[in-house]
């Protein structure tokens, strides 16, 4: 019996297959994504379901096909600095507009509740995804190697630090990147170059410090080097240290766009002019760069474009291929007056 939407209730998939003139077993094919149904069938069945204003049982469906048409994005920071850093938001625009086109919806992870690893590993393990993808990462405890070992296709954001298995990641060339900065701050004529590097437990900490260092070694001058942790307020404490300990440098190497905000903002109050004392170059090319008085002369990398390839890769895992090894992209600089 055809199915009267004014009757009230809710259509079936034997409703849908009869309005459809097909089985019930095409029908169940079609709402799983078979390749193996005709595109005039799919075209019908799709027409039924419209009609009807049929919707799939999600749970019998995942029964079915062992999918849960989730995908996590687990970002193991504060909320206030997920919700703060544009950085998170470029890799988070990158994510949503690649899974727009799916059925696949987005759950966010962030920071567990201290020592609490176990219950973000007891979520993932228990089907509640189809995969992950694992964002601004730190090198502590063991819980990177754990989540690098679940039966889960997971990608990282970069390459995770002490894991021994191999792992999909996408990353851009931070070492670069960073000699960029550094190279070009020495084209400007400055002399002595210090650094506010970002955590030594994350790769774009540990790579952007490699570069300025390898820069440092070249050009013979000496390294000036304090350590923030990628936040505007980390990044004021760390120039006041650099400052402190250093008060002859003339050029300033930021990790990050936003510690390079704060930078700006204690030189101004030091009376030291930018970039005539002192020149500044950040890293990200972020939104917070053309807000800055100088507009800061930074590093960009591609944040969209990284968040929309890890979603990539994600899916291709999700879909059963046997994928390992880095993606690594370039940067370029983009010059404005804080150098």
């Amino acid at each position: 019996m055809a199915f009267d939407p004014q009757a009230g209730g809710t259509p079936t998939l034997e409703q849908v297959a009869a309005l459809a003139g097909v089985s019930r077993a095409t029908v169940s094919r079609v709402v799983n994504g078979s390749p193996k149904v005709l595109p005039d069938t799919v075209a019908a069945v799709e027409r039924a379901i419209g009609q009807l204003g049929y919707v799939p049982n999600r749970a019998a469906r995942a029964l079915v096909t062992r999918r849960t048409d989730s995908v996590a994005l687990v970002m193991p920071e504060p909320d206030s600095r997920v919700f703060s850093d544009p950085f998170f938001a470029g890799i988070l625009r990158g994510v949503s507009r690649t899974l727009a086109p799916t059925s696949s919806q987005l759950v966010l992870l962030i920071e567990p509740a201290e020592g609490d690893d176990q219950r973000l590993l007891r979520y993932l393990r228990g089907g509640h995804v189809d995969g992950a993808i694992i964002v601004s990462h730190h090198g502590r405890d063991n819980v990177l190697q754990e989540l690098a070992q679940l039966p889960l296709p997971i990608v990282f954001s970069a390459r995770p630090l002490g894991v021994d298995v191999p792992v999909a990641s996408v990353d851009v060339d931070n070492v670069a990147g960073a000699r960029t900065a550094v190279e070009y701050l020495l084209s400007k004529g400055r002399k002595q170059i210090g650094i506010i590097a970002g955590p030594l437990d994350m790769t774009a900490g540990l790579d952007r410090l490699t570069g300025y260092q390898e820069v440092a070694k070249e050009a013979g001058f000496a390294e000036a080097v304090v350590y923030g942790d990628f936040t505007a307020e980390g990044g004021e404490q760390a120039t006041v240290e650099l400052l402190d300990k250093y008060p002859d440098l003339d050029g300033i190497f930021v990790a990050n766009d936003l510690m390079a905000t704060a930078t700006l903002r204690v030189l101004s109050q030091r009376g030291l002019r930018v970039p005539d004392d002192v020149s500044v170059v950040g890293f990200d090319d972020s939104v917070v760069a053309t807000t800055t008085t100088p507009q800061l002369t930074t590093v960009r990398q591609p944040v969209e474009k990284l968040g929309s390839r890890l979603t990539e890769l994600l899916f291709a895992k999700i879909g059963g291929a046997d994928l390992t090894g880095p993606e690594i992209y370039g940067t370029e600089l983009v010059v404005r007056g804080s150098a």
